[in-house]
C-alpha cells in the first residue's frame, strides 16, 4: 500500500512541530498545509484548528509531527512520538529530516478504536492470518489450476505486506496551488449519486479552501507561530486595498443610475411600435443595451462566490476599461487637428462621387451592357426608375450637407463610452448613407424572386403538377385547355424578361454585399472588444498557473534510506480553450445561416437583410 503526503515547499525548513493538514475521503493520501511550531500548548492547538475548521469549511486536522534536528532538542522526536496520544488519530505521520539529506523518513503509528498503537509486525500478522484463511476456502471449491493462480496471487501480496506501507511525498508550490483553478470548473453543489471528485480535484480544492489558515504570520502576537507560504508576512496591496474600498460607493452610485435609465428606458413613449422597432435595428442601441446589462453585472451587490462567474466580471471589467480607452484616444485623435471638419467636408463629394458612378453603371445598364441584347422597354423604365431615385438621394444628401460637420461633432463625443459605441454609430451612418443602395437592391430583388417563383410555378403547371400549400408537397393536378394556354403566354413572357432583370439584380446585389462586408468588418470589431476575455488572456500570459489544465510529476529526490520525493508542476490551459471557455456571452452579429443557405437565398432572389434580430445569446 502506498500513501501519498503532499507536502508544501515552504515548509521544507519548518521548525519543529504539528503538521495541520486534511485526509482526502475515498483515497490513501493527505495534504499537510502548516506546520505549528514548538513550543505549543496541545488545547490551544486543538482551539485553533477547530476554529480555521469553522471559517474555511475545511475538515482540518492534525495529522501528526514533523521534525528537523537542532542543537538542544535532542528529545523533540519522542516528545511529539508521545503528542499522538493528545490528537487521535487513526494514522499519525511522524515526519523526520536528517542532517545532511534532502529527503525525510516518515513512520506510520496506526492506532486502534481504543486508541492504542498497532505495531507493525501485529499488522502483518492479522493480513497473513485473514489471507489464509481466505487461501483456503478458495482452495476447497476452485480446481487445482485455479488454486496453483491463487497461491503465487498470494504469495506477491504477502512479499507487498512485508515491505510494509510505502510513503511518497508530493512537494507542491503553496501559493500557485491556492491561487490556481483546476479546469475544467465544477460549479455548484457535486451530486452525491454521481462518481466523488478525483484527488487532485480534492487536493487543491482543500488548499484553496484553507485561506484562514494563511493569515497567521510570524509579525502576530498570538500564542502560535506556523510556517506555510504567507508566513514571512501578507501578501497584498495597498492599491488593490483602495480599490476595494472606493468600489462600494461607485457600484451604488452605477446601481441608482441605471435604476434611472431603465425607468425611462421604460417609459410608454418608447415602448411605441416604431420606436422599439427602430431601436432593435440600430446598432448603438444594441450596444448601449448591452453595455448597460454588463454594467448591472459588474455593479450587483452578490459577491462572486463560483470561479465562472468571478472570471466573467473580470473579462467584463477589463474589457470595458480598454474600450473605454480607446475611445478616448480616438476623440484625441479626431478633435486633435480639426479632424472632423475635414472628415465633414470629404463626406459630401464622396456622396456626390458614388452618385455619379451609380448614374453612368445605370446608363450603362439601359443600353448594351457586355454587348448583351436586354428587353429595351423593360430596361428603360427599370433605369429611368433607378436614375429618379439617385437624384432624390443627391439632394437629400445636399440638403443635409450643411448639419453634416454639427452631426460628426457630437456623435465624436460617443466614443467618450467606448470605441465599441463610435463604431456602432459608423455602422448605422453607413447604413443611413447607402439606404438608397439598399432600396435599389430591394428592388430588384423583388423582381427577381416573383419571376423565378412565377417560372417555377409555371413549369410545374406544364408537367400537370401544383405545389399544395397544407401539405407542403408538390401533387399532381389536371389542367383545362385555357390554363395551359394562359400559362404558356405567362411562362414565355417571364423568360424573356428575366436576363433584364437578373442583370439589375446581380449588379445591385453585388454593390450590396461591399456595403454589408463593411459593415460586418464593424460588427465584427465591435463584437470582439465585447466578447475577447482580456483578463482570462492576460492571466494565461503573466501567471498561467493561475488556469491549470493538469500538472505534471518529476522526481525531485531519491536518496537511500529516504521516501520517493516527486515535484508537483502545474499545466497551464491552453490559449486557444482558455478564450474559448471565457469568452463573455454577446449579441453576435455573425449570420445565422450557411453558406450554402445564403447562396441559395442569393440564388433565388430572397432578401439578405442589412440587420438581424439580436434577441438572443451565443457563446
Amino acid at each position: 500500500m502506498v500513501l501519498k503526503v503532499f507536502f508544501p515547499q515552504c515548509c521544507n525548513r519548518a521548525n519543529s512541530g504539528l503538521l495541520v493538514g486534511r485526509w482526502i475521503s475515498g483515497h490513501d493520501s493527505a495534504v499537510v498545509l502548516a506546520v505549528i511550531h514548538y513550543p505549543f500548548i496541545p488545547g490551544q492547538v486543538k482551539q485553533y484548528v477547530q476554529q480555521m475548521q469553522a471559517k474555511s469549511g475545511v475538515e482540518l486536522s492534525v495529522l501528526g509531527s514533523w521534525s528537523l534536528p537542532k542543537e538542544g532538542q535532542e528529545g523533540m522526536e519522542s516528545f511529539l512520538r508521545d503528542l499522538s496520544t493528545i490528537f487521535p488519530q487513526e494514522r499519525w505521520l511522524q515526519i523526520k529530516r536528517h542532517l545532511g539529506k534532502t529527503g525525510f523518513t516518515c513512520q506510520i503509528l496506526n492506532r486502534d478504536q481504543n486508541g492504542k498503537v498497532i505495531q507493525p509486525d501485529v499488522i502483518k500478522k492479522k493480513k497473513k492470518k485473514k489471507k489464509r484463511k481466505e487461501k483456503k476456502e478458495k482452495t476447497e471449491d476452485d480446481d487445482q489450476r485455479d488454486g496453483d493462480d491463487n497461491e503465487e496471487q498470494q504469495e506477491e501480496e504477502e512479499e507487498e505486506e512485508e515491505e510494509g506501507e510505502k510513503v511518497i511525498f508530493v512537494h507542491y508550490e503553496q501559493r500557485k496551488v491556492m491561487l490556481s483553478q483546476l479546469h475544467p470548473v465544477e460549479n455548484g453543489v457535486p451530486d452525491p449519486k454521481t462518481e466523488p471528485p478525483s484527488e487532485l480535484r480534492q487536493m487543491f480544492k482543500t488548499v484553496a479552501g484553507s485561506e484562514p489558515l494563511f493569515f497567521l504570520d510570524r509579525y502576530d502576537d498570538g500564542p502560535l507561530k506556523s510556517t506555510h507560504w504567507q508566513s514571512e508576512g501578507r501578501e497584498a496591496s495597498i492599491i488593490v486595498e483602495l480599490l476595494k474600498q472606493g468600489s462600494v460607493p461607485l457600484c451604488m452610485l452605477i446601481r441608482w443610475l441605471l435604476s434611472i435609465w431603465t425607468w425611462i428606458c421604460n417609459m410608454r413613449v418608447f415602448n411605441l411600435y416604431p420606436l422599439r422597432f427602430v431601436s432593435s435595428k440600430l446598432s448603438t442601441c444594441v450596444q448601449l443595451s448591452y453595455r448597460s446589462e454588463h454594467m448591472r453585472t459588474l455593479s450587483s451587490a452578490k459577491r462572486s462566490t463560483e470561479h465562472t462567474e468571478f472570471m466573467r466580471k473580470a473579462n467584463i471589467c477589463v474589457s470595458f476599461l480598454i474600450d473605454v480607452a480607446l475611445g478616448m484616444l480616438l476623440i484625441w485623435w479626431l478633435y486633435r487637428d480639426d479632424h472632423i471638419s475635414m472628415l465633414a467636408n470629404t463626406l459630401v463629394p464622396a456622396a456626390d462621387h458614388v452618385a455619379k458612378e451609380l448614374e453612368e453603371l445605370l446608363q450603362w445598364l439601359m443600353g448594351a451592357p457586355a454587348g448583351l441584347k436586354m428587353n429595351r422597354a423593360l430596361d428603360q423604365v427599370l433605369g429611368r426608375f433607378f436614375l429618379y431615385h439617385i437624384h432624390l438621394w443627391i439632394s437629400y444628401i445636399h440638403l443635409m450637407s450643411p448639419f453634416i460637420e454639427g452631426i460628426l461633432w457630437y456623435g465624436g463625443l460617443s466614443a467618450c463610452l467606448g470605441l465599441t459605441f463610435a463604431l456602432s454609430l459608423l455602422s448605422d451612418m453607413v447604413a443611413l448613407l447607402t439606404f438608397h443602395i439598399y432600396c435599389f437592391y430591394v428592388y430588384g430583388a423583388r423582381l427577381y424572386c416573383l419571376k423565378i417563383y412565377g417560372l417555377s410555378s409555371l413549369w410545374r403547371l406544364f408537367r400537370g403538377k401544383k405545389w399544395n400549400v397544407l401539405r407542403q408537397r408538390v401533387d399532381s393536378c389536371s389542367y383545362d385547355l385555357d390554363q395551359l394556354f394562359i400559362g404558356t403566354l405567362l411562362f414565355t413572357v417571364l423568360l424573356f424578361l428575366l436576363p433584364t432583370t437578373a442583370l439589375y439584380y446581380l449588379v445591385f446585389t453585388l454593390l450590396r454585399l461591399v456595403v454589408v462586408l463593411f459593415q460586418g468588418v464593424l460588427h465584427l470589431s465591435v463584437d470582439f472588444i465585447n466578447s475577447f476575455p482580456l483578463f482570462a488572456a492576460g492571466l494565461r500570459i503573466c501567471r498561467s498557473y493561475r488556469l491549470a489544465e493538469g500538472v505534471k510529476f518529476r522526481v525531485l529526490c531519491e536518496e537511500p534510506g529516504t521516501a520517493l520525493h516527486l515535484m508537483m508542476e502545474i499545466n497551464p490551459l491552453k490559449t486557444s480553450t482558455v478564450i474559448q471557455t471565457y469568452r463573455t456571452p454577446t449579441y453576435s452579429c455573425y449570420p445565422k445561416d450557411s453558406w450554402a443557405a445564403l447562396i441559395k437565398k442569393l440564388f433565388v432572389g430572397e432578401l439578405i437583410y442589412p440587420w438581424r434580430h439580436k434577441t438572443t445569446k451565443t457563446d
